[in-house]
């Protein structure tokens, strides 16, 4: 597997992982990008909004659109499961056991 895959795959499930843990399950893309640069994925707005779009066509989140110019993604429980590792989606990264 190339490495720009892996990358994508665990980008993926972090920001699974992030919204498994805020309240409501719910954070804008704004607030998602500032969530990665700290876990190693510094990703553009644009980018953010192709992965949440991936994701909401994978049933891993839901997006809405607020005013065209922010996007706010909830985890689905589907999304809870695949964060959790009970759950394997192809082009999400797996979690390691043990390291939450």
């Amino acid at each position: 597997m190339r490495f720009a895959e892996l990358v994508k795959e665990d980008r993926r499930l972090v920001i699974l992982r992030i919204l498994s843990k805020v309240p409501a399950g719910r954070a804008n893309h704004i607030v998602l990008c500032a969530a990665l640069r700290p876990l190693g994925h510094d990703v553009s707005l644009e980018r953010m909004q192709v992965e949440l779009e991936w994701l909401a066509e994978h049933r891993l989140v839901t997006v809405e659109d607020i005013e065209s110019t922010v996007t706010v993604a909830t985890i689905t429980p589907r999304g809870v499961d695949v964060a959790a590792g009970r759950e394997i989606v192809p082009g999400v990264k797996e979690p390691v056991k043990g390291l939450d």
